[in-house]
């Protein structure tokens, strides 16, 4: 991985992702670490963020490196007219590596074929978000002890979620099953029930999120995404669809976990957040130790 983008995590073995849980497991236990002092990261957020973009910043400023960027694209030259390009060559002469989040699907690909320096893909439209996908993998093994053959509950927005797709492909990687829970508007894409079917694993639907959660090892919610909406009243339709309440977690297994990419809306209810089987905030957390395994393996310093 060293001195390469990271776009896709399909992109990424098997052993190249166990590789970076396993240091992100070495940073957890000693966070605060000089090298990356003289590194530069850009962080060039077109799309708003609040964990990606911080748990970036945290992270290379425990690794000891600096920082610059955007948080928004409209105090930049992006809003004059300036071409996704013409803004990667001259970032990149400024930095080391390059954290991009893009509302376009595809942009982090074109990117990474434009840039001198590494590209990390922070989220690229409805597409892919690799790193989340590194920090919900590194969650699910430190919580289950494993990630070979879990059944993986995947709730909510998985038509437009860039999140539970990255998910899916990584998991399915470890032999994982996978119960899908959405409404017909928002059900899985085709492609990747048949990507499932090629690789004889197993997968079932259903609308109703009270059914079958007795089986789960781990129940990964998401929200219903309003800004990849066209029609507003669409998404009127299925922004309350799905609602995880405490009571609903009574027969689950004792080691199962909720996970959530956050930022969550309605569709967690605040009286599951004190229950042990919630872990979204700590898997927040997750998101510095692993952010800083792959900013590391990358620029070759471990």
């Amino acid at each position: 991985m060293k001195n390469k983008s990271l776009v896709a995590i399909n992109e990424l073995s098997k052993e190249e992702i166990i590789k970076i849980l396993d240091l992100a497991e070495e940073f957890e236990k000693n966070p605060v670490q000089n090298i990356m002092n003289k590194n530069v990261v850009a962080t060039l957020f077109f799309e708003p963020s609040t964990r990606t973009r911080l748990s970036f910043e945290s992270a290379v400023n425990r690794l000891g490196g600096k920082i610059i960027g955007f948080s928004e694209a409209a105090n930049t030259s992006v809003s004059k007219g300036e071409s996704l390009k013409d803004t990667i060559l001259t970032v990149a002469n400024y930095s080391d590596l390059i954290v991009m989040r893009h509302p376009i699907e595809g942009s982090a690909r074109y990117a990474s074929e434009v840039s001198p320096v590494p590209i990390i893909n922070a989220g690229d439209g409805a597409n892919q978000h690799p790193t989340q996908t590194l920090l919900d993998l590194y969650s699910i093994r430190k919580t289950q002890g494993t990630l070979q053959n879990l059944n993986i509950f995947l709730v909510g927005d998985l038509k437009y979620g860039r999140t539970v797709h990255s998910l899916l492909m990584a998991m399915s990687r470890f032999g994982a099953s996978f119960t899908f829970v959405a409404p017909k508007e928002l059900q899985m894409p085709n492609e990747y029930k048949m990507y499932l079917n090629e690789l004889g694993l197993k997968y079932t639907e259903q609308t109703d999120l009270n059914e079958n959660l007795e089986q789960a090892d781990i129940i990964y919610m998401t929200r219903v995404q309003r800004e990849r909406f066209s029609d507003p009243l669409e998404y009127e339709k299925v922004k309350n669809v799905y609602v995880l309440r405490n009571k609903m977690l009574a027969n689950t297994k004792p080691n199962m976990r909720v996970l959530h990419p956050l930022p969550r809306v309605n569709e967690i209810h605040t009286d599951v957040d004190e229950n042990p089987k919630a872990y979204y905030f700590p898997q927040a957390m997750n998101g510095v130790y692993t952010r800083m395994a792959i900013m590391a393996i990358i620029l070759g310093l471990k």
